[in-house]
Protein backbone atom coordinates (compact mmCIF):
# COMPACT_ATOMS: atom_id res chain seq x y z
CA UNK A 1 0.00 0.00 0.00
CA UNK A 2 1.44 3.35 -0.93
CA UNK A 3 2.06 5.90 1.84
CA UNK A 4 0.27 9.02 1.66
CA UNK A 5 2.80 11.97 0.63
CA UNK A 6 3.15 14.52 3.54
CA UNK A 7 4.21 18.45 3.35
CA UNK A 8 7.86 17.21 3.98
CA UNK A 9 7.55 14.97 1.03
CA UNK A 10 6.01 17.94 -0.90
CA UNK A 11 9.00 20.42 -0.10
CA UNK A 12 11.81 17.56 -0.49
CA UNK A 13 10.03 16.97 -4.29
CA UNK A 14 9.90 20.54 -5.23
CA UNK A 15 13.80 21.06 -3.97
CA UNK A 16 14.46 18.07 -6.45
CA UNK A 17 12.65 19.68 -8.99
CA UNK A 18 14.77 22.81 -9.07
CA UNK A 19 17.87 21.01 -8.58
CA UNK A 20 17.31 18.97 -11.57
CA UNK A 21 16.36 22.29 -13.55
CA UNK A 22 19.63 24.08 -12.40
CA UNK A 23 21.56 20.93 -12.37
CA UNK A 24 20.28 19.09 -15.56
CA UNK A 25 23.80 17.38 -15.97
CA UNK A 26 22.94 15.51 -12.46
CA UNK A 27 19.28 15.07 -13.29
CA UNK A 28 20.20 13.04 -16.72
CA UNK A 29 22.88 10.93 -14.72
CA UNK A 30 19.88 10.75 -11.67
CA UNK A 31 17.27 9.26 -14.40
CA UNK A 32 15.56 11.79 -13.45
CA UNK A 33 13.82 12.87 -16.69
CA UNK A 34 12.65 16.77 -18.68
CA UNK A 35 16.18 18.20 -18.83
CA UNK A 36 18.36 16.23 -21.20
CA UNK A 37 17.74 19.15 -23.60
CA UNK A 38 19.82 21.33 -21.33
CA UNK A 39 24.10 21.52 -19.83
CA UNK A 40 24.36 22.92 -15.87
CA UNK A 41 24.98 26.33 -15.98
CA UNK A 42 28.82 26.42 -14.26
CA UNK A 43 29.02 30.23 -14.17
CA UNK A 44 29.37 32.09 -11.09
CA UNK A 45 25.22 32.69 -11.00
CA UNK A 46 24.77 29.39 -11.99
CA UNK A 47 26.70 28.12 -8.99
CA UNK A 48 24.79 30.39 -6.45
CA UNK A 49 21.34 29.98 -7.60
CA UNK A 50 22.07 26.37 -6.56
CA UNK A 51 23.29 27.57 -3.37
CA UNK A 52 20.21 29.61 -3.09
CA UNK A 53 17.62 26.92 -3.50
CA UNK A 54 19.53 24.82 -0.66
CA UNK A 55 18.83 27.74 1.53
CA UNK A 56 15.13 28.21 0.44
CA UNK A 57 14.46 24.71 1.64
CA UNK A 58 16.72 24.69 4.84
CA UNK A 59 14.29 27.87 5.22
CA UNK A 60 11.04 26.20 4.50
CA UNK A 61 11.76 23.04 6.68
CA UNK A 62 11.85 25.25 9.74
CA UNK A 63 8.37 26.16 9.23
CA UNK A 64 7.21 21.88 8.98
CA UNK A 65 6.58 19.40 11.28
CA UNK A 66 7.03 15.68 10.54
CA UNK A 67 3.84 13.23 10.48
CA UNK A 68 5.76 9.97 10.43
CA UNK A 69 9.37 7.84 10.25
CA UNK A 70 9.80 8.77 7.27
CA UNK A 71 9.89 12.60 7.18
CA UNK A 72 12.37 12.48 10.54
CA UNK A 73 14.60 10.54 8.19
CA UNK A 74 13.97 12.97 4.97
CA UNK A 75 13.86 15.91 7.24
CA UNK A 76 17.35 15.09 8.75
CA UNK A 77 18.84 14.52 5.81
CA UNK A 78 17.66 17.39 3.74
CA UNK A 79 19.06 19.29 6.64
CA UNK A 80 22.22 17.65 6.26
CA UNK A 81 22.75 17.65 2.98
CA UNK A 82 21.54 21.31 2.19
CA UNK A 83 23.94 22.45 5.25
CA UNK A 84 26.76 20.85 3.67
CA UNK A 85 25.80 22.62 0.42
CA UNK A 86 25.65 25.87 1.67
CA UNK A 87 28.76 25.52 4.02
CA UNK A 88 30.84 24.28 1.02
CA UNK A 89 29.27 27.33 -0.94
CA UNK A 90 30.00 30.06 1.29
CA UNK A 91 33.67 29.06 1.72
CA UNK A 92 34.30 29.24 -1.81
CA UNK A 93 34.89 25.85 -2.63
CA UNK A 94 31.71 25.07 -5.48
CA UNK A 95 33.13 27.86 -7.84
CA UNK A 96 35.07 27.42 -10.90
CA UNK A 97 35.98 23.44 -9.47
CA UNK A 98 38.57 21.53 -11.67
CA UNK A 99 39.29 18.27 -11.00
CA UNK A 100 40.76 15.48 -13.46
CA UNK A 101 37.19 12.88 -12.85
CA UNK A 102 34.43 14.84 -11.80
CA UNK A 103 34.44 18.61 -12.24
CA UNK A 104 31.94 20.35 -15.02
CA UNK A 105 35.09 19.95 -17.22
CA UNK A 106 34.69 16.31 -17.62
CA UNK A 107 30.53 16.40 -16.68
CA UNK A 108 29.78 18.78 -19.91
CA UNK A 109 31.07 15.75 -22.04
CA UNK A 110 30.34 12.76 -19.84
CA UNK A 111 26.73 13.36 -20.03
CA UNK A 112 25.88 13.17 -23.36
CA UNK A 113 27.18 8.99 -22.84
CA UNK A 114 24.35 8.72 -20.24
CA UNK A 115 21.58 9.69 -23.56
CA UNK A 116 19.84 7.43 -25.90
CA UNK A 117 21.25 7.28 -29.28
CA UNK A 118 18.60 4.38 -31.22
CA UNK A 119 16.13 6.69 -32.93
CA UNK A 120 16.41 10.07 -35.07
CA UNK A 121 14.27 11.69 -32.17
CA UNK A 122 17.09 10.49 -29.25
CA UNK A 123 19.82 12.48 -31.60
CA UNK A 124 17.78 15.55 -32.26
CA UNK A 125 17.65 16.07 -28.37
CA UNK A 126 21.22 15.51 -28.03
CA UNK A 127 21.77 17.88 -30.83
CA UNK A 128 19.33 20.20 -28.52
CA UNK A 129 22.00 19.89 -25.92
CA UNK A 130 25.00 20.16 -27.52
CA UNK A 131 23.91 23.52 -28.70
CA UNK A 132 24.28 24.36 -24.94
CA UNK A 133 27.80 23.27 -24.80
CA UNK A 134 29.50 26.56 -25.98
CA UNK A 135 27.25 28.86 -23.38
CA UNK A 136 28.01 26.52 -20.39
CA UNK A 137 31.90 26.03 -21.23
CA UNK A 138 32.97 29.86 -21.42
CA UNK A 139 30.11 30.62 -18.25
CA UNK A 140 32.55 27.79 -16.43
CA UNK A 141 35.58 29.75 -18.04
CA UNK A 142 33.98 32.73 -16.26
CA UNK A 143 33.98 30.69 -12.80
CA UNK A 144 37.28 29.58 -13.28
CA UNK A 145 38.69 33.54 -13.72
CA UNK A 146 36.34 34.37 -10.73
CA UNK A 147 37.76 31.80 -8.26
CA UNK A 148 41.03 32.47 -9.46
CA UNK A 149 41.04 36.35 -8.31
CA UNK A 150 38.88 35.52 -5.27
CA UNK A 151 42.16 33.77 -3.97
CA UNK A 152 40.77 29.81 -4.77
CA UNK A 153 42.64 29.19 -7.99
CA UNK A 154 42.84 25.46 -8.26
CA UNK A 155 46.14 23.63 -8.13
CA UNK A 156 48.62 23.78 -10.70
CA UNK A 157 48.50 20.18 -11.71
CA UNK A 158 44.85 20.05 -11.95
CA UNK A 159 44.92 22.69 -14.25
CA UNK A 160 47.87 21.26 -16.20
CA UNK A 161 45.53 17.92 -16.84
CA UNK A 162 42.72 19.87 -17.19
CA UNK A 163 44.30 21.68 -20.22
CA UNK A 164 44.88 18.31 -21.68
CA UNK A 165 41.90 16.74 -21.48
CA UNK A 166 39.96 19.94 -22.61
CA UNK A 167 41.92 19.01 -26.21
CA UNK A 168 40.57 15.48 -25.47
CA UNK A 169 37.92 16.14 -25.06
CA UNK A 170 37.58 18.41 -28.17
CA UNK A 171 38.26 15.55 -30.08
CA UNK A 172 35.49 13.28 -28.87
CA UNK A 173 33.18 16.35 -30.03
CA UNK A 174 34.08 16.02 -32.75
CA UNK A 175 33.66 12.63 -33.37
CA UNK A 176 30.58 12.30 -31.50
CA UNK A 177 27.53 11.08 -34.42
CA UNK A 178 29.48 10.56 -37.11
CA UNK A 179 28.00 8.37 -39.22
CA UNK A 180 24.34 8.88 -37.29
CA UNK A 181 20.60 9.38 -38.74
CA UNK A 182 21.99 8.81 -42.38
CA UNK A 183 18.63 9.19 -43.97
CA UNK A 184 17.85 12.63 -42.60
CA UNK A 185 20.20 14.86 -43.78
CA UNK A 186 19.24 18.15 -42.14
CA UNK A 187 19.70 16.51 -38.26
CA UNK A 188 22.63 14.99 -39.74
CA UNK A 189 23.82 18.83 -40.66
CA UNK A 190 22.97 20.20 -37.47
CA UNK A 191 25.08 17.49 -35.43
CA UNK A 192 27.83 18.30 -37.33
CA UNK A 193 27.98 21.69 -36.90
CA UNK A 194 26.85 21.77 -33.16
CA UNK A 195 29.97 19.25 -32.58
CA UNK A 196 32.14 21.51 -34.19
CA UNK A 197 31.03 24.52 -32.12
CA UNK A 198 30.96 22.39 -28.94
CA UNK A 199 34.82 20.91 -29.96
CA UNK A 200 35.82 24.75 -30.17
CA UNK A 201 34.65 25.80 -27.76
CA UNK A 202 36.63 23.40 -25.25
CA UNK A 203 39.45 24.15 -27.19
CA UNK A 204 38.95 27.49 -25.97
CA UNK A 205 38.53 26.33 -22.73
CA UNK A 206 41.75 24.81 -22.53
CA UNK A 207 42.92 28.06 -23.95
CA UNK A 208 42.14 29.78 -20.54
CA UNK A 209 43.24 27.05 -18.64
CA UNK A 210 46.44 27.54 -20.06
CA UNK A 211 46.96 30.97 -20.59
CA UNK A 212 44.95 32.95 -17.58
CA UNK A 213 44.35 30.33 -15.02
CA UNK A 214 47.76 28.48 -15.18
CA UNK A 215 50.15 31.15 -14.52
CA UNK A 216 48.59 32.01 -11.35
CA UNK A 217 46.83 28.57 -9.93
CA UNK A 218 48.99 27.24 -6.85
CA UNK A 219 51.54 25.79 -6.57
CA UNK A 220 50.65 23.29 -3.90
CA UNK A 221 48.77 20.57 -3.93
CA UNK A 222 47.23 20.70 -0.39
CA UNK A 223 43.56 22.25 -0.31
CA UNK A 224 44.24 22.67 4.11
CA UNK A 225 42.26 20.77 6.84
CA UNK A 226 39.94 23.40 7.51
CA UNK A 227 38.43 23.62 3.40
CA UNK A 228 39.30 19.54 3.95
CA UNK A 229 36.88 19.24 6.69
CA UNK A 230 33.78 20.42 5.21
CA UNK A 231 34.86 18.75 1.86
CA UNK A 232 35.21 15.29 4.13
CA UNK A 233 31.72 16.36 5.66
CA UNK A 234 30.13 17.15 2.13
CA UNK A 235 31.22 13.26 0.77
CA UNK A 236 30.48 11.22 4.03
CA UNK A 237 27.70 12.81 5.82
CA UNK A 238 29.19 12.80 9.02
CA UNK A 239 31.85 14.75 10.41
CA UNK A 240 35.20 12.43 11.09
CA UNK A 241 38.19 13.06 13.36
CA UNK A 242 40.78 13.23 10.48
CA UNK A 243 43.41 12.26 12.71
CA UNK A 244 42.08 9.23 14.12
CA UNK A 245 41.02 7.94 10.43
CA UNK A 246 44.37 8.70 9.52
CA UNK A 247 45.84 6.30 12.13
CA UNK A 248 43.22 4.05 11.23
CA UNK A 249 43.90 4.06 7.94
CA UNK A 250 47.68 3.23 8.42
CA UNK A 251 46.36 0.29 10.47
CA UNK A 252 43.85 -0.82 8.30
CA UNK A 253 46.74 -0.91 5.59
CA UNK A 254 48.90 -2.98 7.89
CA UNK A 255 46.20 -5.50 8.28
CA UNK A 256 45.17 -6.08 4.29
CA UNK A 257 49.12 -6.64 3.65
CA UNK A 258 49.28 -9.22 6.35
CA UNK A 259 46.54 -11.26 4.66
CA UNK A 260 47.87 -10.54 1.20
CA UNK A 261 51.05 -11.69 2.44
CA UNK A 262 49.49 -14.86 3.91
CA UNK A 263 47.77 -15.49 0.34
CA UNK A 264 51.02 -15.08 -1.36
CA UNK A 265 52.51 -17.84 0.10
CA UNK A 266 49.23 -20.28 -0.29
CA UNK A 267 49.48 -19.08 -4.02
CA UNK A 268 53.60 -19.53 -4.84
CA UNK A 269 55.46 -20.71 -1.60
CA UNK A 270 58.38 -18.36 -1.21
CA UNK A 271 57.52 -15.30 -3.18
CA UNK A 272 56.59 -11.95 -1.94
CA UNK A 273 53.34 -10.16 -2.36
CA UNK A 274 54.86 -7.70 -5.13
CA UNK A 275 55.77 -11.16 -7.07
CA UNK A 276 52.92 -13.08 -6.19
CA UNK A 277 50.55 -9.86 -8.22
CA UNK A 278 53.18 -9.90 -11.34
CA UNK A 279 52.96 -13.35 -11.80
CA UNK A 280 49.11 -13.96 -11.56
CA UNK A 281 49.26 -11.03 -14.65
CA UNK A 282 51.18 -13.82 -16.08
CA UNK A 283 48.56 -16.71 -15.29
CA UNK A 284 46.68 -17.21 -18.73
CA UNK A 285 43.24 -18.19 -16.83
CA UNK A 286 43.07 -14.61 -15.88
CA UNK A 287 43.85 -13.26 -18.86
CA UNK A 288 40.60 -11.34 -21.56
CA UNK A 289 42.05 -9.79 -24.71
CA UNK A 290 39.86 -7.41 -26.27
CA UNK A 291 37.45 -4.96 -25.12
CA UNK A 292 34.42 -7.23 -26.55
CA UNK A 293 35.44 -10.27 -24.64
CA UNK A 294 36.08 -7.93 -21.77
CA UNK A 295 32.17 -6.82 -21.86
CA UNK A 296 30.94 -10.39 -22.35
CA UNK A 297 33.07 -11.49 -18.70
CA UNK A 298 31.06 -8.46 -16.88
CA UNK A 299 27.77 -9.86 -18.26
CA UNK A 300 28.12 -13.17 -17.33
CA UNK A 301 29.98 -12.68 -14.04
CA UNK A 302 27.24 -9.95 -13.23
CA UNK A 303 23.81 -12.17 -13.93
CA UNK A 304 25.51 -15.33 -12.05
CA UNK A 305 25.91 -12.79 -8.78
CA UNK A 306 22.21 -11.65 -9.68
CA UNK A 307 20.91 -15.31 -9.68
CA UNK A 308 22.39 -16.12 -7.20
CA UNK A 309 22.16 -13.24 -4.49
CA UNK A 310 18.28 -13.41 -5.58
CA UNK A 311 15.89 -14.68 -2.34
CA UNK A 312 18.86 -15.23 -0.36
CA UNK A 313 20.64 -12.58 1.22
CA UNK A 314 18.54 -10.05 -0.76
CA UNK A 315 15.27 -8.80 -2.05
CA UNK A 316 15.91 -8.20 -6.30
CA UNK A 317 13.15 -8.63 -8.11
CA UNK A 318 11.63 -6.89 -11.27
CA UNK A 319 13.44 -4.61 -13.67
CA UNK A 320 16.37 -4.19 -10.76
CA UNK A 321 17.49 -7.89 -12.09
CA UNK A 322 18.56 -6.16 -15.62
CA UNK A 323 21.99 -4.92 -15.35
CA UNK A 324 23.91 -3.86 -18.32
CA UNK A 325 27.55 -4.03 -18.61
CA UNK A 326 28.72 -1.49 -21.45
CA UNK A 327 32.51 0.02 -22.76
CA UNK A 328 32.23 3.76 -22.33
CA UNK A 329 33.14 5.44 -25.34
CA UNK A 330 35.26 7.91 -23.36
CA UNK A 331 38.77 6.33 -22.61
CA UNK A 332 39.43 7.93 -19.38
CA UNK A 333 40.12 4.87 -17.17
CA UNK A 334 37.28 5.01 -15.05
CA UNK A 335 34.86 2.22 -14.14
CA UNK A 336 31.73 3.43 -12.87
CA UNK A 337 27.94 2.57 -12.44
CA UNK A 338 24.94 4.92 -13.35
CA UNK A 339 21.73 4.08 -12.31
CA UNK A 340 18.38 3.42 -14.02
CA UNK A 341 16.18 5.67 -14.99
CA UNK A 342 13.10 6.76 -12.96
CA UNK A 343 10.55 4.67 -15.28
CA UNK A 344 12.76 2.07 -16.04
CA UNK A 345 13.26 2.97 -19.88
CA UNK A 346 16.96 3.35 -19.20
CA UNK A 347 18.28 0.17 -16.53
CA UNK A 348 21.15 0.47 -14.76
CA UNK A 349 24.61 0.16 -16.18
CA UNK A 350 28.12 -0.90 -15.33
CA UNK A 351 30.14 1.29 -17.33
CA UNK A 352 34.37 0.47 -18.12
CA UNK A 353 36.36 3.28 -19.85
CA UNK A 354 38.76 1.88 -21.31
CA UNK A 355 42.44 3.76 -22.08
CA UNK A 356 43.92 4.29 -25.04
CA UNK A 357 46.37 0.84 -26.49
CA UNK A 358 44.43 -1.23 -23.59
CA UNK A 359 43.30 -4.66 -24.62
CA UNK A 360 44.61 -6.96 -21.98
CA UNK A 361 42.54 -7.50 -18.77
CA UNK A 362 43.05 -9.53 -16.35
CA UNK A 363 39.93 -11.28 -13.97
CA UNK A 364 42.18 -11.26 -10.97
CA UNK A 365 41.76 -7.70 -9.77
CA UNK A 366 38.86 -6.81 -11.83
CA UNK A 367 36.23 -9.67 -10.83
CA UNK A 368 35.51 -7.67 -7.34
CA UNK A 369 35.43 -4.68 -8.93
CA UNK A 370 32.02 -6.48 -11.08
CA UNK A 371 30.80 -7.14 -7.44
CA UNK A 372 31.31 -3.06 -6.36
CA UNK A 373 29.88 -1.75 -9.54
CA UNK A 374 27.44 -4.24 -9.86
CA UNK A 375 25.36 -6.78 -7.34
CA UNK A 376 25.10 -6.45 -4.57
CA UNK A 377 26.94 -3.30 -5.04
CA UNK A 378 26.18 -0.04 -6.41
CA UNK A 379 23.13 -1.19 -8.97
CA UNK A 380 21.74 -3.24 -6.00
CA UNK A 381 22.25 -0.09 -3.98
CA UNK A 382 20.66 2.41 -6.21
CA UNK A 383 18.38 0.47 -7.98
CA UNK A 384 16.40 -0.52 -4.75
CA UNK A 385 16.22 2.98 -3.71
CA UNK A 386 14.47 3.78 -7.69
CA UNK A 387 12.32 1.07 -6.94
CA UNK A 388 10.80 2.50 -3.56
CA UNK A 389 8.15 5.10 -5.42
CA UNK A 390 5.11 3.60 -2.49
CA UNK A 391 7.65 4.66 0.34
CA UNK A 392 9.82 7.44 -0.47
CA UNK A 393 9.39 10.71 -1.94
CA UNK A 394 11.53 11.29 -5.17
CA UNK A 395 14.67 13.10 -3.30
CA UNK A 396 14.85 10.19 -1.18
CA UNK A 397 15.13 7.51 -4.07
CA UNK A 398 16.67 9.75 -6.54
CA UNK A 399 18.60 12.84 -5.18
CA UNK A 400 20.26 11.88 -2.29
CA UNK A 401 23.50 10.76 -3.10
CA UNK A 402 26.14 10.43 -0.88
CA UNK A 403 29.41 9.04 -1.39
CA UNK A 404 30.31 7.65 2.09
CA UNK A 405 26.64 5.65 1.93
CA UNK A 406 27.04 4.38 -1.49
CA UNK A 407 30.39 4.13 -1.83
CA UNK A 408 30.95 2.46 1.57
CA UNK A 409 28.39 -0.02 0.57
CA UNK A 410 30.13 -0.93 -2.83
CA UNK A 411 33.29 -1.69 -0.60
CA UNK A 412 30.98 -3.73 1.97
CA UNK A 413 29.87 -5.62 -0.99
CA UNK A 414 33.00 -6.92 -2.24
CA UNK A 415 33.77 -7.98 1.46
CA UNK A 416 30.80 -9.68 1.30
CA UNK A 417 31.19 -11.25 -1.58
CA UNK A 418 34.18 -12.77 -0.52
CA UNK A 419 32.39 -13.94 2.99
CA UNK A 420 29.81 -15.87 0.88
CA UNK A 421 32.04 -17.80 -0.99
CA UNK A 422 32.31 -15.59 -4.34
CA UNK A 423 36.15 -14.92 -3.78
CA UNK A 424 37.41 -18.35 -2.65
CA UNK A 425 39.64 -18.28 -5.55
CA UNK A 426 43.47 -17.46 -4.20
CA UNK A 427 43.62 -14.86 -7.25
CA UNK A 428 40.44 -13.15 -6.86
CA UNK A 429 40.66 -12.56 -3.45
CA UNK A 430 44.03 -11.19 -3.99
CA UNK A 431 42.50 -9.14 -5.78
CA UNK A 432 39.81 -8.30 -3.50
CA UNK A 433 42.57 -7.52 -1.16
CA UNK A 434 44.72 -5.45 -4.13
CA UNK A 435 42.01 -3.04 -4.23
CA UNK A 436 41.14 -2.91 -0.63
CA UNK A 437 44.64 -2.15 -0.21
CA UNK A 438 44.48 0.98 -2.46
CA UNK A 439 41.78 2.50 -0.65
CA UNK A 440 43.21 1.88 2.36
CA UNK A 441 46.34 3.33 1.03
CA UNK A 442 44.23 6.67 -0.34
CA UNK A 443 43.05 7.50 3.08
CA UNK A 444 46.90 7.94 4.25
CA UNK A 445 47.69 9.29 1.33
CA UNK A 446 44.30 12.12 0.79
CA UNK A 447 43.84 12.94 4.79
CA UNK A 448 48.17 13.15 5.12
CA UNK A 449 48.41 15.43 1.95
CA UNK A 450 45.69 18.03 2.09
CA UNK A 451 45.95 18.43 6.38
CA UNK A 452 49.87 18.34 6.27
CA UNK A 453 50.16 15.78 8.39
CA UNK A 454 53.53 13.41 8.86
CA UNK A 455 53.91 10.28 6.73
CA UNK A 456 55.37 7.19 8.37
CA UNK A 457 59.33 8.13 7.15
CA UNK A 458 59.00 11.32 9.55
CA UNK A 459 58.75 13.91 6.75
CA UNK A 460 55.64 16.14 5.47
CA UNK A 461 53.25 14.60 3.04
CA UNK A 462 53.51 16.21 -0.21
CA UNK A 463 52.90 14.65 -4.22
CA UNK A 464 56.27 12.63 -4.70
CA UNK A 465 56.09 11.04 -1.02
CA UNK A 466 52.26 10.23 -2.33
CA UNK A 467 53.24 8.73 -5.38
CA UNK A 468 55.97 6.86 -4.18
CA UNK A 469 53.42 5.45 -1.26
CA UNK A 470 50.44 4.59 -3.67
CA UNK A 471 52.48 2.86 -6.01
CA UNK A 472 54.42 0.49 -3.62
CA UNK A 473 50.14 -0.22 -2.33
CA UNK A 474 48.80 -1.65 -5.79
CA UNK A 475 49.53 -3.60 -8.36
CA UNK A 476 47.51 -1.20 -10.95
CA UNK A 477 49.05 0.20 -14.17
CA UNK A 478 51.61 3.06 -13.27
CA UNK A 479 49.25 4.95 -15.97
CA UNK A 480 46.24 4.22 -14.01
CA UNK A 481 47.44 5.20 -10.46
CA UNK A 482 48.95 8.62 -11.65
CA UNK A 483 45.44 9.45 -12.70
CA UNK A 484 44.35 8.17 -9.59
CA UNK A 485 46.67 10.12 -7.77
CA UNK A 486 45.96 13.71 -9.76
CA UNK A 487 42.55 12.49 -8.45
CA UNK A 488 42.96 12.88 -5.05
CA UNK A 489 45.22 15.69 -5.32
CA UNK A 490 42.23 17.51 -6.83
CA UNK A 491 39.46 16.26 -5.35
CA UNK A 492 40.07 16.11 -1.53
CA UNK A 493 38.09 14.02 0.15
CA UNK A 494 36.11 12.33 -1.97
CA UNK A 495 38.62 9.07 -2.33
CA UNK A 496 38.54 8.26 1.66
CA UNK A 497 35.12 8.17 2.04
CA UNK A 498 35.13 4.59 0.63
CA UNK A 499 37.18 3.22 3.32
CA UNK A 500 35.43 4.97 5.77
CA UNK A 501 32.03 4.67 4.25
CA UNK A 502 32.71 0.93 4.56
CA UNK A 503 33.97 1.32 8.13
CA UNK A 504 30.49 2.75 9.23
CA UNK A 505 28.64 -0.09 7.18
CA UNK A 506 30.50 -2.70 9.19
CA UNK A 507 29.72 -1.40 12.45
CA UNK A 508 26.17 -0.78 11.58
CA UNK A 509 25.58 -4.46 10.26
CA UNK A 510 27.10 -5.75 13.60
CA UNK A 511 25.45 -3.70 15.34
CA UNK A 512 22.12 -5.45 14.01
CA UNK A 513 23.22 -8.74 13.90
CA UNK A 514 24.02 -8.48 17.60
CA UNK A 515 19.96 -6.61 17.78
CA UNK A 516 19.06 -10.37 16.53
CA UNK A 517 18.68 -9.22 12.81
CA UNK A 518 19.34 -11.73 10.27
CA UNK A 519 21.75 -10.13 7.13
CA UNK A 520 18.82 -10.15 4.86
CA UNK A 521 16.67 -8.15 7.37
CA UNK A 522 19.67 -5.44 7.94
CA UNK A 523 20.32 -5.21 3.97
CA UNK A 524 16.35 -4.78 3.32
CA UNK A 525 15.80 -2.58 5.92
CA UNK A 526 19.53 0.11 5.13
CA UNK A 527 18.73 -0.65 1.92
CA UNK A 528 14.60 0.34 1.65
CA UNK A 529 16.13 3.63 3.28
CA UNK A 530 17.34 4.98 0.26
CA UNK A 531 20.69 6.99 0.10
CA UNK A 532 21.60 8.98 3.51
CA UNK A 533 24.30 11.10 4.96
CA UNK A 534 25.75 8.26 7.39
CA UNK A 535 24.61 10.28 10.60
CA UNK A 536 21.27 10.38 9.09
CA UNK A 537 21.50 6.42 8.33
CA UNK A 538 23.23 5.44 11.46
CA UNK A 539 20.55 7.01 13.37
CA UNK A 540 17.61 5.75 11.30
CA UNK A 541 18.39 1.92 11.90
CA UNK A 542 19.28 2.42 15.63
CA UNK A 543 15.49 3.21 15.54
CA UNK A 544 14.64 0.13 14.20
Amino acid sequence: MARTATAVDEAAERYLGTYARLDPCAATELGITGHDDDVTDYSPEGVEARAEAARATLRELDGLHPVDDVDVVTMAALRERLGAIVDVHDAGLDLGELNVIASPLQVMRDVFDLMATDTEHDWALIATRLAKVPERAAGYALALREATASGHAPALRQVTRGVNQARQIAELFSEMGTGAVPDNPRLHSDLRQRTDAAADAYRQLGDVLREEIAPHARETDACGRDAYQLMSRLFLGTSVDLDEAYDWGLGLLDAVVAEQESIAQQLYPGATVAETLRRLDDEPRYVIRGTDALQAWMQDLSDRAVDSLAGTHFDIDGPLRTLECRIAPTQTGGIYYTGPSEDWSRPGRMWWSVPPGVDRFHTWQETTTVFHEGVPGHHLQIGRAVALAGRLNRWRRLGCWVSGHGEGWALYAERLMSELGWLDDAGDRMGMLDAQRFRAARVVIDIGVHCGLTAPDGEVWDAERAWNFLTSHSAMALEHLRFELDRYLGWPGQAPSYAIGQRIWHELRDDALRRGLSLREFHSRALDLGGLPLDVLRTALSAD
